[in-house]
């Protein structure tokens, strides 16, 4: 192990130039090609208020450098020295739709470079970002959503730096629950930013989601059916008996205004598709309650 170490240090010492790209030293305009793949160990629901969700995830990087191979060389070195990880040409990628960012430390930091002796490089972080994801609410809560995770070249164009997904399997993830929706499909795509001072290859993992109906299911559809169905029994009362009818009625009205509080913690948008699924259940003799529920939503609804 040592002497794997000390051959490292020779070939870091002898006319690396960390700023170069692997293929820069070859004279010719073969691009460095990088394969990228994600591990996605947490993925957090879609917040329909900001826009975004949270993931804790291993980004893998895999390219060849020629200026790190050695016959000497006899078994890959797995090394997690932050000062090495400086050292060498890595990558300078980002993600185009992430919000924010953290790097884990603890208990060190999560950073892993394996050099194997044909040249091939790993390089593997840890990272928790928020990314950004414009959903759709128009058929909420029937809809689905398709949230992305961008991985672009920062600096280098398509010229020196194209990035591609490996060939099996590149975005796996975790067996994970979210709270309100589940998970079809993950489609891994490629993709080009252009802008004025040039091109720059980036990927694109869509994570399609469908919500699921069974949380509203039993948060909206069925105690906003059995409201109403109770609200009907004051049809078999008998004519006289006011103040069980003016009781039944409060009460409806009661149960109205605390199912309105549900909505607080939602969206604009959410809130009107929510209460449009009361409409099919109240007939004339609710009207009054219906005119309440709706002037209700637009007092408590945020600006």
């Amino acid at each position: 192990m040592m002497r794997d170490l000390q051959i490292l240090d020779e070939l870091l010492k002898k006319g690396y130039d960390r700023r170069a790209t692997p293929t820069n030293h070859l004279n010719n305009s073969v691009p460095t090609k990088v394969d990228c793949e994600l591990f996605v160990r947490s993925f957090g629901s879609p917040n329909p208020l900001t826009m975004d969700y949270k993931v804790d995830l291993y980004l893998r990087q895999k390219w060849r450098d020629e200026r790190l191979k050695h016959p000497d060389l006899k078994k890959p070195l797995d090394l997690n020295d932050p000062n090495l990880v400086k050292a060498i040409w890595k990558p300078e990628v980002y993600f185009p739709n992430g919000k924010e960012a953290d790097f884990q430390f603890v208990t060190v930091p999560n950073v892993l470079v394996r050099i194997h002796p044909d040249g091939d490089i790993l390089y593997m972080l840890r990272l928790k970002i928020t990314f950004s994801c414009m959903m759709d609410l128009s058929k909420f809560p029937l809809d689905r959503q398709v949230c992305t995770m961008e991985v672009a070249s920062f600096s280098k164009t398509v010229e020196e730096l194209i990035l591609e997904w490996k060939k099996k399997d590149p975005v796996t993830t975790r067996n994970f629950g979210m709270s309100q929706f589940e998970l079809v499909k993950i489609a891994a795509e490629k993709c080009k930013e252009d802008f004025q001072i040039g091109n720059y290859s980036c990927l694109v993992a869509e994570f399609h989601l469908s919500r699921s109906l069974g949380f509203h299911l039993v948060q909206s559809y069925l105690p906003t059916i059995l409201m109403v169905v109770i609200s009907w029994v004051s049809f078999w009362m008998d004519v006289n008996s006011v103040p069980g009818r003016v009781t039944l009625g409060i009460t409806t009205l009661l149960t109205v205004s605390s199912k309105a509080t549900i909505y607080l913690n939602l969206s604009s948008e959410e809130k009107g598709n929510q209460f449009a699924l009361c409409l099919p259940f109240l007939n004339h003799k609710h009207l009054i309650t219906l005119c309440l529920y709706t002037k209700t939503s637009k007092i408590v609804s945020p600006t």
